[in-house]
């Protein structure tokens, strides 16, 4: 069987890309990291428990302030329920198709273990020299260069 790369990044938002939705603190390198996963993929989604009434604000925040690239305010948000993430829910997604990327375990699905990047969460004392997205970076083109 063919090694398929995946098309669609879905990215976690809490603890991930910012602190919390309540703090927002974003994680240091927020904007270089979108930018070059824009550069790695057709399709970014945001797969996050934040809902999407709260999330489009602090989404807008982070644009205006110069912390992540204008079309961040506009990024798919995916709807879902239960306990984890299935990429079932990301539509048009086939399996093979998403690649994601979040701090918590317990919302990835059995299906998407070998598909998942873990990052290690942005908690306090929040660190101005936390290097995860650029960690995260690296293993994505690791990943990507292994399937082309």
């Amino acid at each position: 069987m063919p090694i398929v790369r995946p098309t669609i990044l879905a990215l976690d938002l809490e603890g991930t890309l910012i602190s919390t939705a309540y703090s927002q603190i974003p994680r240091p390198g927020l904007r270089h990291f979108l930018i070059q996963c824009k550069d790695c993929f057709p399709r970014i989604v945001i797969f996050t428990a934040v809902e999407e009434a709260r999330f489009r604000p602090i989404a807008k925040r982070l644009v205006e302030d110069g912390y992540a690239p204008p079309w961040f305010a506009d990024i798919e948000y995916i709807q879902w329920q239960g306990p984890v993430k299935d990429p079932g829910f990301i539509p048009d997604a086939q399996d093979g198709d998403v690649l994601l990327i979040d701090d918590f375990e317990p919302f990835i699905h059995a299906r998407q273990t070998s598909r998942w990047i873990k990052i290690d969460s942005f908690d306090p004392p929040y660190s101005e020299t936390d290097a995860e997205l650029e960690r995260v970076l690296k293993l994505l083109e690791h990943y990507l260069s292994l399937r082309n």
